[in-house]
Protein backbone atom coordinates (compact mmCIF):
# COMPACT_ATOMS: atom_id res chain seq x y z
CA UNK A 1 0.00 0.00 0.00
CA UNK A 2 1.71 3.15 -1.23
CA UNK A 3 -0.46 6.05 -0.14
CA UNK A 4 0.23 9.77 -0.38
CA UNK A 5 -0.18 12.23 2.46
CA UNK A 6 -1.12 15.88 2.31
CA UNK A 7 -1.98 18.40 4.99
CA UNK A 8 0.09 17.89 8.17
CA UNK A 9 2.74 19.93 9.96
CA UNK A 10 2.12 23.30 8.35
CA UNK A 11 0.76 25.35 11.26
CA UNK A 12 4.22 26.37 12.49
CA UNK A 13 5.21 27.83 9.10
CA UNK A 14 4.38 31.25 7.67
CA UNK A 15 1.45 31.23 5.29
CA UNK A 16 3.66 31.82 2.27
CA UNK A 17 5.87 28.87 3.18
CA UNK A 18 2.84 26.68 3.78
CA UNK A 19 1.51 27.57 0.32
CA UNK A 20 4.86 26.83 -1.30
CA UNK A 21 5.09 23.50 0.48
CA UNK A 22 1.52 22.52 -0.45
CA UNK A 23 2.12 23.54 -4.06
CA UNK A 24 5.19 21.30 -4.40
CA UNK A 25 3.48 18.37 -2.66
CA UNK A 26 0.43 18.64 -4.93
CA UNK A 27 2.70 18.84 -7.96
CA UNK A 28 4.58 15.77 -6.78
CA UNK A 29 1.34 13.89 -6.17
CA UNK A 30 0.10 14.59 -9.71
CA UNK A 31 3.39 13.41 -11.16
CA UNK A 32 3.30 10.34 -8.91
CA UNK A 33 -0.20 9.43 -10.12
CA UNK A 34 1.09 9.65 -13.69
CA UNK A 35 3.93 7.30 -12.69
CA UNK A 36 6.51 10.01 -13.31
CA UNK A 37 8.36 9.07 -10.17
CA UNK A 38 11.62 10.87 -10.92
CA UNK A 39 9.83 14.18 -11.47
CA UNK A 40 7.72 13.52 -8.36
CA UNK A 41 10.89 13.00 -6.35
CA UNK A 42 12.16 16.42 -7.46
CA UNK A 43 8.91 18.09 -6.41
CA UNK A 44 8.92 16.47 -2.98
CA UNK A 45 12.54 17.48 -2.43
CA UNK A 46 11.60 21.07 -3.26
CA UNK A 47 8.86 20.84 -0.65
CA UNK A 48 11.46 19.68 1.87
CA UNK A 49 13.62 22.66 1.00
CA UNK A 50 10.78 24.80 2.25
CA UNK A 51 10.03 22.63 5.31
CA UNK A 52 12.68 20.03 6.16
CA UNK A 53 10.38 18.51 8.81
CA UNK A 54 7.40 18.00 6.54
CA UNK A 55 6.07 14.47 7.24
CA UNK A 56 4.01 14.60 4.06
CA UNK A 57 6.95 15.44 1.79
CA UNK A 58 9.20 13.00 3.62
CA UNK A 59 6.75 10.10 3.37
CA UNK A 60 5.78 10.83 -0.23
CA UNK A 61 9.46 11.16 -1.18
CA UNK A 62 10.00 7.70 0.30
CA UNK A 63 7.19 6.37 -1.91
CA UNK A 64 8.69 7.97 -5.02
CA UNK A 65 12.09 6.48 -4.24
CA UNK A 66 10.54 3.07 -3.57
CA UNK A 67 8.84 3.15 -6.97
CA UNK A 68 12.26 3.83 -8.51
CA UNK A 69 13.60 0.75 -6.71
CA UNK A 70 15.79 2.88 -4.47
CA UNK A 71 14.90 0.79 -1.46
CA UNK A 72 17.59 1.97 0.94
CA UNK A 73 16.93 5.64 0.24
CA UNK A 74 13.20 5.02 0.61
CA UNK A 75 13.77 3.33 3.98
CA UNK A 76 15.70 6.37 5.20
CA UNK A 77 12.73 8.61 4.37
CA UNK A 78 10.25 6.22 5.98
CA UNK A 79 12.27 6.17 9.19
CA UNK A 80 12.25 9.97 9.24
CA UNK A 81 8.51 10.02 8.55
CA UNK A 82 7.92 7.53 11.36
CA UNK A 83 9.66 9.85 13.79
CA UNK A 84 7.73 12.85 12.44
CA UNK A 85 4.30 11.19 12.81
CA UNK A 86 4.49 10.28 16.49
CA UNK A 87 1.01 10.49 17.98
CA UNK A 88 -0.73 9.81 14.64
CA UNK A 89 -1.46 6.05 14.61
CA UNK A 90 -3.12 6.03 11.19
CA UNK A 91 -0.19 7.64 9.42
CA UNK A 92 2.29 5.61 11.45
CA UNK A 93 0.47 2.51 10.18
CA UNK A 94 0.97 3.64 6.57
CA UNK A 95 4.67 4.29 7.14
CA UNK A 96 5.16 0.94 8.86
CA UNK A 97 3.27 -0.86 6.10
CA UNK A 98 5.59 0.59 3.46
CA UNK A 99 8.63 -0.19 5.56
CA UNK A 100 7.38 -3.77 5.61
CA UNK A 101 7.21 -3.66 1.81
CA UNK A 102 10.86 -2.57 1.63
CA UNK A 103 11.85 -5.43 3.92
CA UNK A 104 9.86 -7.85 1.76
CA UNK A 105 11.67 -6.66 -1.33
CA UNK A 106 14.98 -7.33 0.42
CA UNK A 107 13.70 -10.79 1.50
CA UNK A 108 14.18 -9.69 5.10
CA UNK A 109 11.00 -11.42 6.20
CA UNK A 110 11.76 -11.21 9.91
CA UNK A 111 11.72 -7.40 9.92
CA UNK A 112 8.83 -7.36 7.45
CA UNK A 113 6.72 -9.36 9.91
CA UNK A 114 7.66 -6.98 12.70
CA UNK A 115 6.77 -3.91 10.62
CA UNK A 116 3.38 -5.29 9.49
CA UNK A 117 2.49 -6.33 13.05
CA UNK A 118 3.29 -2.86 14.34
CA UNK A 119 1.24 -1.37 11.50
CA UNK A 120 -1.76 -3.51 12.52
CA UNK A 121 -1.41 -2.40 16.12
CA UNK A 122 -1.79 1.17 14.89
CA UNK A 123 -4.57 0.29 12.43
CA UNK A 124 -6.15 -3.10 13.21
CA UNK A 125 -8.75 -2.94 10.42
CA UNK A 126 -6.23 -2.74 7.56
CA UNK A 127 -6.89 -5.90 5.51
CA UNK A 128 -4.06 -5.18 3.06
CA UNK A 129 -1.53 -5.08 5.91
CA UNK A 130 -3.05 -8.23 7.37
CA UNK A 131 -2.63 -10.01 4.02
CA UNK A 132 1.00 -8.83 3.73
CA UNK A 133 1.65 -10.00 7.27
CA UNK A 134 0.32 -13.48 6.47
CA UNK A 135 2.45 -13.60 3.31
CA UNK A 136 5.56 -12.44 5.17
CA UNK A 137 5.00 -15.07 7.86
CA UNK A 138 4.64 -17.82 5.25
CA UNK A 139 7.78 -16.68 3.43
CA UNK A 140 9.68 -16.43 6.70
CA UNK A 141 8.71 -19.98 7.61
CA UNK A 142 9.78 -21.18 4.17
CA UNK A 143 13.08 -19.30 4.45
CA UNK A 144 13.78 -20.77 7.88
CA UNK A 145 13.04 -24.27 6.59
CA UNK A 146 15.38 -23.72 3.65
CA UNK A 147 18.10 -22.53 6.01
CA UNK A 148 17.62 -25.61 8.17
CA UNK A 149 17.75 -27.86 5.11
CA UNK A 150 20.92 -26.15 3.96
CA UNK A 151 22.51 -26.56 7.38
CA UNK A 152 21.58 -30.24 7.37
CA UNK A 153 23.08 -30.65 3.91
CA UNK A 154 26.26 -28.95 5.06
CA UNK A 155 26.47 -31.27 8.07
CA UNK A 156 25.85 -34.33 5.89
CA UNK A 157 28.53 -33.16 3.47
CA UNK A 158 30.98 -32.69 6.32
CA UNK A 159 30.25 -36.19 7.56
CA UNK A 160 30.78 -37.55 4.06
CA UNK A 161 34.01 -35.64 3.71
CA UNK A 162 35.31 -36.79 7.09
CA UNK A 163 36.05 -40.44 6.08
CA UNK A 164 37.72 -39.13 2.95
CA UNK A 165 39.82 -36.85 5.07
CA UNK A 166 40.71 -39.78 7.33
CA UNK A 167 41.64 -41.87 4.30
CA UNK A 168 43.75 -39.04 2.99
CA UNK A 169 45.41 -38.70 6.37
CA UNK A 170 46.17 -42.44 6.44
CA UNK A 171 47.56 -42.24 2.92
CA UNK A 172 49.78 -39.36 3.95
CA UNK A 173 50.95 -41.31 7.00
CA UNK A 174 51.72 -44.35 4.85
CA UNK A 175 53.59 -42.19 2.37
CA UNK A 176 55.53 -40.62 5.22
CA UNK A 177 56.39 -44.05 6.63
CA UNK A 178 57.54 -45.24 3.21
CA UNK A 179 59.66 -42.15 2.82
CA UNK A 180 61.12 -42.71 6.29
CA UNK A 181 61.89 -46.35 5.43
CA UNK A 182 63.51 -45.33 2.16
CA UNK A 183 65.55 -42.74 4.00
CA UNK A 184 66.60 -45.31 6.60
CA UNK A 185 67.64 -47.73 3.87
CA UNK A 186 69.56 -45.02 2.11
CA UNK A 187 71.29 -44.03 5.34
CA UNK A 188 72.14 -47.65 6.03
CA UNK A 189 73.56 -48.11 2.54
CA UNK A 190 75.63 -44.98 2.91
CA UNK A 191 76.87 -46.20 6.29
CA UNK A 192 77.78 -49.57 4.84
CA UNK A 193 79.54 -47.89 1.95
CA UNK A 194 81.45 -45.74 4.39
CA UNK A 195 82.36 -48.78 6.46
CA UNK A 196 83.40 -50.63 3.32
CA UNK A 197 85.45 -47.65 2.26
CA UNK A 198 87.09 -47.54 5.66
CA UNK A 199 87.79 -51.26 5.47
CA UNK A 200 89.42 -50.82 2.06
CA UNK A 201 91.54 -47.98 3.37
CA UNK A 202 92.54 -50.01 6.39
CA UNK A 203 93.39 -52.99 4.18
CA UNK A 204 95.46 -50.77 1.91
CA UNK A 205 97.26 -49.33 4.88
CA UNK A 206 97.97 -52.82 6.19
CA UNK A 207 99.17 -53.92 2.76
CA UNK A 208 101.39 -50.89 2.50
CA UNK A 209 102.81 -51.66 5.91
CA UNK A 210 103.49 -55.27 4.92
CA UNK A 211 105.16 -54.16 1.71
CA UNK A 212 107.24 -51.71 3.62
CA UNK A 213 108.25 -54.46 6.02
CA UNK A 214 109.04 -56.76 3.11
CA UNK A 215 111.12 -54.03 1.49
CA UNK A 216 113.05 -53.57 4.66
CA UNK A 217 113.57 -57.33 4.89
CA UNK A 218 114.77 -57.48 1.29
CA UNK A 219 117.21 -54.64 1.90
CA UNK A 220 118.53 -56.48 4.94
CA UNK A 221 118.91 -59.64 2.84
CA UNK A 222 120.73 -57.71 0.14
CA UNK A 223 123.07 -56.23 2.68
CA UNK A 224 123.64 -59.65 4.14
CA UNK A 225 124.26 -61.08 0.66
CA UNK A 226 126.70 -58.32 -0.11
CA UNK A 227 128.52 -59.06 3.02
CA UNK A 228 128.53 -62.75 2.22
CA UNK A 229 129.47 -62.02 -1.43
CA UNK A 230 132.76 -60.86 -0.31
CA UNK A 231 133.27 -64.32 1.01
CA UNK A 232 131.15 -66.49 -1.33
CA UNK A 233 130.14 -66.30 -4.95
CA UNK A 234 126.68 -65.20 -5.55
CA UNK A 235 124.88 -67.83 -7.60
CA UNK A 236 123.13 -66.77 -10.79
CA UNK A 237 119.53 -67.49 -11.46
CA UNK A 238 118.53 -69.79 -14.31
Amino acid sequence: MIGLVLGLGMLALPVSAQKAERKQIRSGNKLFDKEKFTEAEIAYRKALEVNANSPQATYNLGNALYKQEKAQEAMTQYQSALAQTQGDPARQASVLHNMGNVFMQAEDYTHAVQAYRQALINRPTDDETRYNLALAQALLKQQQQQNQDQQQQDQDQQQQDQPQNQDQQQDRQQQQEQQNQQQDQQDQQEQEQQQEQISKEQAQQLLDALMQDEKEVQEKVKKLQMQQGQRVKIEKDW
